[in-house]
């Protein structure tokens, strides 16, 4: 019998059997933790705004925006990390750096595949 065979035969009599959580525990099902940048361009990069948003089942608990330039806490969870993170002068100006570092930088990278290489729309009509 193959690996897969014997993984798949080893999975369905664990189904069938029941067996028991590790360490007795239940099992709570999926969680999701999720990190999203986001870089907002006003008359190219005259303005721009970084917004850093940090998610946990699908709800923001905090977030970092450059124009407010700290971290906000969204729910009382996030307020505390928000106070520990502000509390570090060398991670906060690591955050306010990221306009510069992460939007500015990547748009002078995109910006001649994205921005330059527009071409106008054709439209067709047919009955």
């Amino acid at each position: 019998m193959g690996r897969g065979a014997a993984a798949g035969a080893l999975l369905v009599a664990l189904v069938v059997l029941g067996a028991a959580p590790a360490a007795g525990a239940e099992l709570s099902g999926v969680s999701q933790e999720m990190v999203q940048s986001e870089c907002h361009f006003i008359n190219g990069t005259e303005r721009v705004r970084f917004v850093k948003r940090f998610i946990y089942n699908r709800e923001q608990y905090v977030h970092f925006d450059s124009d407010v330039g700290h971290f906000v806490g969204d729910t009382p969870y996030g307020e505390e990390v928000a106070r520990y993170w502000n509390s570090d002068p060398e991670w906060m100006e690591h955050r306010r750096g990221a306009v510069d570092r992460h939007c500015r930088h990547n748009y002078e990278l995109s910006t001649p595949f994205v921005v330059e290489r527009r071409v106008p729309p054709t439209v067709s009509i047919s009955l």
